[in-house]
């Protein structure tokens, strides 16, 4: 007996995440086959662009699947596995120390039991790779290989996959200094038909109180060719960087600070504290008003300029400091903590609220928010819509939660369309077909209970995944 043949089946019912009662669950089968197979969309994401304009062959199991994604290794690291251990953060690992790293994951299948990402890696081995066991110590090197074996195809790389997905639009988050030069081979090669389009992600040039600031400022102007060196030239610089990213196919900001605070500042303050924080001379409190200032500005230039604004605020970033100087961020100890909309975003609302050519999608990691204030705010201003469930809470528990809590006051319609965030490039049409079965099955149990007709429940579902996301990011 092999040791593939000694493992369990991996589990992967059709009618996975469907409802469990047999009416419910025969609506949602019928929900659900109807967007099945939609193309995805794809708004907010960290896919790298080069990866696909490089169309390398991905390097192996673990730096495919296990190293750069931190929903992976941060249940692991809590489990006393180090991130070291795992390859985070140390680059290409020679071939055994890959396998190792893979070795490691499969022995501890079991701290994956009833989350989401057990779910996604399960998809992902058995619809990519075609591995139909359970992974386990036991079997770590035959999954192992048999996944290698299918990263020397061509029907492996990156495009290929992406057809395969059928991933139709592509966002990436990007710097503002940039060049997009990834972006730009993508836009000319007559060899590639999908959409990957760049996002402008501002937030460490927003915050005048931390280290490097004014030295990332410095570069911000360089390249905007623009002199930073009073507030004035700081907004232009946003400004012209802005209009390069649209040049290149971007239709959004994205957004992530402590808060989402948008107090304005009298025009002389605001010179005042941007010298200031040029010398360094600013204490937390001012560097935290200038931010909050900068925000408002960010909400008018997207009103000049037709970028969607993205804000997904409150999360404790570098958790842990000493993980954070050895391996660097986004290594899984950002941690979510508590957030307020009402008040802080009023200053923004108050001037742009209603402005025809804002669109201001809201993200929250802090569910006491969503029937309180983000579905009320949704509710009344056009330019508000509610960003899906992420990060911690793109489970499916969570997202069912968020419908649940949003829809009374909200609709369907005062929605964006799931944003899967995705940084491991395999899961992210896992992560689009487990919206398509909670929102089939969400919208089934309204259909059962004769609170929605079924054809209404066939075009919000169609809505939901296509027409939503279409227009609201302006994709």
């Amino acid at each position: 007996m092999t040791a593939m043949s000694a493992s369990v089946v991996l589990a992967r019912h059709p009618d996975r995440l469907l409802p469990a009662e047999p009416g419910v669950r025969a609506i949602a089968r019928r929900l659900y086959d109807s967007v099945r197979d939609l193309p995805i969309l794809s708004p907010h994401g960290h896919v790298d662009a080069s990866l696909l304009a490089d169309d390398s062959p991905f390097p192996d199991p673990a730096a495919l699947l296990v190293t750069p994604d931190h929903y992976v290794t941060r249940l692991l690291h809590a489990s006393g596995v180090p991130l070291h251990d795992l390859g985070v953060g140390r680059g290409r690992l020679p071939d055994e120390e890959s396998r190792t790293v893979w070795r490691r994951v499969c022995a501890h299948w079991q701290v994956f039991r009833g989350t989401p990402v057990r779910y996604w890696l399960e998809a992902e081995l058995a619809e990519v790779f075609g591995v139909e066991e359970r992974p386990s110590a036991k079997n770590a090197d035959a999954i192992y290989d048999q996944i290698a074996a299918c990263l020397t195809r061509d029907t492996h790389r990156p495009r290929a996959l992406f057809d395969r997905f059928g991933i139709e639009v592509l966002a990436t988050t990007d710097d503002p200094c940039d060049d997009l030069a990834a972006h730009a081979r993508l836009a000319a090669d007559p060899t590639f038909a999908g959409r990957v389009l760049p996002a402008f992600r501002p937030d460490r040039y927003l915050e005048a109180a931390r280290c490097g600031w004014a030295a990332a400022v410095a570069r911000l102007g360089e390249v905007a060719g623009v002199d930073t060196g009073s507030y004035g030239g700081w907004v232009r610089a946003m400004e012209r960087r802005r209009a390069y990213f649209i040049e290149h196919g971007a239709t959004s900001t994205d957004h992530s600070h402590d808060d989402v605070g948008t107090e304005p500042l009298a025009a002389a303050e605001a010179e005042r504290l941007y010298r200031a924080a040029l010398t360094g001379d600013v204490t937390q409190a001012e560097g935290v008003a200038l931010r909050r200032h900068m925000l408002l500005e960010m909400g008018r230039m997207s009103c000049d300029d037709g970028l969607v604004m993205m804000l997904h605020p409150a999360v404790r970033r570098g958790h842990h400091g000493p993980t954070l100087a050895v391996h660097g961020p986004d290594t899984g100890h950002d941690i979510p903590v508590r957030v307020e909309f009402t008040d802080a975003l009023r200053p923004l609302l108050e001037r742009f609220g209603t402005h025809t050519n804002l669109r201001l999608v809201l993200f929250t990691l802090d569910e006491t928010t969503y029937s309180r204030e983000l579905a009320p705010l949704a509710g009344f201003y056009p330019s508000v819509y509610l960003g899906a469930p992420w990060w911690f809470l793109d489970a499916p528990d969570a997202v069912l939660r968020f419908r649940a809590a949003v829809t009374e006051t909200a609709g369907f319609t005062r929605t964006a369309g799931f944003v899967d965030d995705a940084r491991g490039f395999c899961s992210i049409p896992v992560r689009h077909d487990m919206s398509r079965r909670l929102d089939s099955g969400f919208l089934a149990r309204l259909v059962a209970e004769h609170r929605l007709d079924e054809d209404e429940a066939f075009e919000i579902v169609a809505d939901l995944v296509a027409s939503r996301p279409r227009e609201v990011f302006r994709l």
